[in-house]
């Protein structure tokens, strides 16, 4: 059964039927609409869970789509689920990549924030200090950038910037 046949949720009927609408009265080329389509198709896949079927479908978006902007979402969501397995290292490669493509991707800078908070988190667990206050240093400059690009966003991060003093106005 296709993942779209799978789907019960009312929102995301409409959104497939929507972007199937959209796909076919757009004047883009077949390839265009093939990598958005594995690209959709991942999406869905990645917010069930099937990381695996949703890589997949990533993988062969990137192999069709050519439009960089495009390809820092798709770049973006391979990281989305590198974190999401714990494999720090490899998200941090995809959200660099995703960045090198579309410098304004503030959910890519919070997220890389993230990870270089938590490495420093534990960096203090293991008594590394001052390899904590670099993490930490990190963290601090992506979560300004991605607060710079959409200041209302990312309040625990303003939070913490301002407690640990590292907030720039």
């Amino acid at each position: 059964m296709s993942r779209s046949q799978k789907n019960d949720n009312f929102i995301d009927k409409t959104f497939t039927v929507l972007a199937d609408v959209l796909l076919t009265l757009l004047p883009t080329t077949n390839r265009e609409k093939q990598a958005f389509s594995f690209y959709r198709t991942g999406m869905s896949a990645q917010s069930e869970g099937e990381y695996a079927e949703a890589l997949q479908n990533y993988i062969e978006a990137m192999r069709l789509e050519i439009d960089a902007y495009d390809r820092s979402y798709i770049l973006y969501n391979i990281g989305l689920i590198h974190a999401s397995n714990g494999n720090h290292g490899r998200a941090l490669e995809y959200y660099y990549q995703s960045l090198e493509r579309n410098p304004f991707l503030p959910q890519a800078l919070n997220n890389i924030a993230v990870i270089y908070h938590y490495r420093g988190e534990q960096a203090i667990l293991k008594e590394q200090i001052e390899i904590s206050k670099l993490l930490f240093s990190k963290a601090s400059d992506y979560w300004t950038e991605a607060i710079r690009l959409a200041p209302n966003s990312y309040i625990e991060a303003q939070n913490w910037l301002t407690i640990t003093n590292r907030l720039i106005s």
